[in-house]
């Protein structure tokens, strides 16, 4: 029986697994920094030691945990994102994963539905979700189930050194 729930606290170190276990997938392995106590801190608002942060802020991630048969099977973690066009918050879902003995179940159809009910009942117009070029299995759920790929646009990132320096070159700048 599949069960589709918020997580807890208590579910980050599976969450943490899942997330090193999708890296793996993606031939990133070594690529996860994440710890068990970012995580608490930034969905929870939970500091390492278990105690409440004393300066308290919206969390920054939501995360759904798929139990099949009272095991965890997967997970989808996700934000609030917002489109100046639309004029309207949206749902960005940063991670979805199921675990490869529980694939083929329709798993990670359920959390995608799941979220989309939450886009929704959250009067959100916009979930969106970025998948590597080469999944090419996902690329097919995805579209049997009516998304499009966005070829139009490309992701950029500046992380690192390069993010320094161009922090670095707003001098005094307020």
């Amino acid at each position: 029986m599949l069960n589709i729930r918020p997580a807890t606290p208590d579910d980050v170190p599976t969450i943490l697994r899942f997330i090193r276990e999708l890296a793996l997938y993606e031939h990133e392995p070594d690529a996860v920094v994440a710890t068990e106590a970012d995580l608490l801190r930034d969905g929870w608002g939970i500091a390492p030691h278990g105690a409440p942060l004393e300066t308290i802020q919206p969390p920054r991630f939501t995360a759904l945990i798929a139990d099949y048969d009272g095991a965890p099977a997967g997970f989808a973690l996700y934000f609030t994102s917002y489109s100046t066009w639309l004029g309207h918050h949206g749902i960005r879902l940063e991670d979805l994963y199921v675990t490869p003995a529980m694939r083929g179940r329709g798993i990670g159809k359920a959390l995608l539905a799941k979220l989309a009910r939450i886009a929704l009942d959250e009067g959100c117009p916009r979930l969106e979700w970025d998948v590597l070029n080469w999944n090419e299995p996902a690329i097919a759920v995805y579209r049997r189930i009516g998304a499009t790929v966005q070829t139009e646009w490309s992701i950029m990132r500046l992380t690192g050194e390069p993010l320094q320096v161009l922090a670095a070159s707003a001098g005094n700048v307020s």
